[in-house]
């Protein structure tokens, strides 16, 4: 039986989000039982060269929920980044986030098969969060490859991010904790 786009998609994105948005809760509960501030994590970084854990948790939002919304539209337009915010505020972003996947129709989603997409590419951060100027680029994708080769990996490598941080500072967290909850035929 083939795989539907919204199947591909909305869920596959709603359980890594869920499952960010556990961690994030329960390193908030590690630092308040440790009697530390979880926006230390903020600014936090793996390497020097990587962006920082804000970054991680707002691309992983953008890349969920804006790439979703790129299929309706035909253009993968979030809101511009908002940079280093408190803690809560990540952890609002993520249930915000949540909330638009769940608000998105099967039928609807489905309907955007095959849909074709030009993403046009401006710049990237660099290591210090600045702009770096760079040669636009266009990609032309159909929805589906789309969301395979550019929005999920990058999904997928800002949520494992983020994750990363989190534990590398101490947060006692697991694979199972980024896993989430796996959608079984029995669930």
């Amino acid at each position: 039986m083939p795989i539907s786009l919204y199947d591909l998609s909305v869920p596959t994105f709603l359980q890594t989000v869920r499952a960010v948005g556990k961690f994030l809760d329960r390193a908030a509960r590690h630092c308040a039982e440790e009697g530390t501030d979880p926006d230390d994590f903020v600014n936090a970084r793996l390497c020097d060269d990587m962006a920082p854990f804000h970054f991680q948790i707002e691309a992983a939002w953008h890349h969920s929920v804006w790439g979703v919304e790129a299929l309706r539209t035909g253009a993968f337009n979030p809101p511009a980044l908002l940079g280093a915010v408190p803690f809560a505020d990540l952890q609002a972003m993520i249930s915000n986030a949540e909330t638009a996947l769940e608000a998105f129709i099967p039928d609807e989603v489905n309907g955007w098969s095959g849909k074709e997409l030009n993403i046009e590419l401006h710049r990237p951060l660099d290591q210090n969060d600045a702009w770096t100027p760079w040669e636009p680029r266009t990609l032309a994708f159909t929805a589906e490859t789309f969301l395979l080769s550019f929005s999920m990996p990058n999904f997928h490598f800002h949520a494992v991010t983020a994750y990363d941080i989190l534990r590398s500072r101490g947060v006692p967290i697991g694979k199972r904790d980024y896993e989430g909850w796996l959608r079984t035929r029995s669930s």
